[in-house]
């Protein structure tokens, strides 16, 4: 049993996830459960997710989520979807409910109603966060914007040894509407594997996506490498955007064993709990800049 989320402000989030798993619940049940709690407080919009996120450049709020199980990887996503507070869980219901894996603008919208959410105002959206209100006034004013890339990534390991990822963002302040990211893309954002682990990403979306760095730290997993040394592959990643400073990124990773493994560009907390242990445990990990080979058990991996 373990559970890990990105950023420091997925603390209350993994503890949820501990009371949840310990109880006996299931990976993918928790996982819904506490990414959807965080993204209904809109206090937590702040951190660019659900709820009181940073709308578009047209002051709309527009949010993508996506949950992916490691038995038979089974994956439900949307993106660009207004009007409801705790998109994972329309993302939880495009898994299980949909022939479809993947629903995105109007037409995620259309099956949220299907599936009996209330679809709300975008002034619902934004109501009690001065932080977004404001940052999207300073945005009209002086086209000044907001630094950070905070999506929420959640891995749950349960009893079962069932393994299920969930991120949740409302992308990146003032974007061009209908702009999606790394982080409901399957491979890119988040990945999951049973008998294997999971991982989950965070940072420059735009630019993430392009390495896929959430499947193949799950594929360095599954040829014997612990968590740690699969997401040392940012120093590939480093190496390959040939700059004096790589793009935002960080990556953790948790086996099936409850091993937990993180690598970033940046400062990077992130916060975790495993069996060993009676309570959640937040650590930082400082910027892997610039890039330190390391032997990744006998493997040989290049980014390509």
């Amino acid at each position: 049993m373990a559970a890990v989320g990105t950023w420091a402000f997925s603390e209350p989030a993994v503890e949820r996830l501990r009371c949840l798993i310990t109880a006996g619940c299931n990976a993918t049940d928790v996982v819904e459960e506490a990414m959807a709690e965080i993204e209904d407080d809109s206090e937590t919009g702040r951190h660019i997710v659900g709820r009181g996120g940073f709308p578009n450049r047209e002051g709309v709020v527009e949010c993508d989520a996506a949950i992916m199980e490691g038995t038979d990887r089974r994956f439900g996503a949307v993106a660009a979807l207004r009007g409801v507070g705790c998109p994972v869980r329309v993302a939880r219901r495009v898994m299980d409910q949909s022939p479809h894996s993947f629903l995105v603008g109007e037409g995620a919208v259309a099956f949220a109603r299907e599936q009996g959410f209330t679809v709300e105002s975008n002034e619902s959206m934004l109501v009690h966060t001065p932080h977004s209100t404001k940052a999207y006034q300073e945005f009209l004013e002086q086209q000044q914007s907001v630094r950070g890339h905070d999506t929420l990534g959640l891995i749950a390991l349960d009893k079962m040894g069932n393994i299920t990822v969930a991120v949740s963002t409302s992308g990146v302040p003032f974007k061009h509407p209908g702009r999606v990211g790394d982080s409901p893309l399957p491979g890119c954002g988040l990945y999951a594997e049973r008998m294997v682990g999971a991982a989950t990403a965070t940072g420059d979306g735009d630019k993430i996506m392009c390495f896929c760095p959430s499947f193949h730290v799950v594929q360095l997993m599954k040829h014997g490498a612990c968590p740690n040394d699969a997401c040392a592959l940012l120093d590939d990643i480093i190496k390959s955007t040939s700059t004096d400073k790589c793009f935002e990124i960080g990556l953790v990773a948790l086996n099936v064993k409850g091993d937990v493994g993180a690598a970033s560009s940046v400062d990077f907390p992130f916060t975790y709990w495993n069996q060993e242990n009676n309570f959640v445990k937040t650590s930082t990990q400082a910027p892997q800049f610039p890039p330190k080979r390391r032997n990744v058990q006998g493997l040989k991996w290049a980014m390509t």
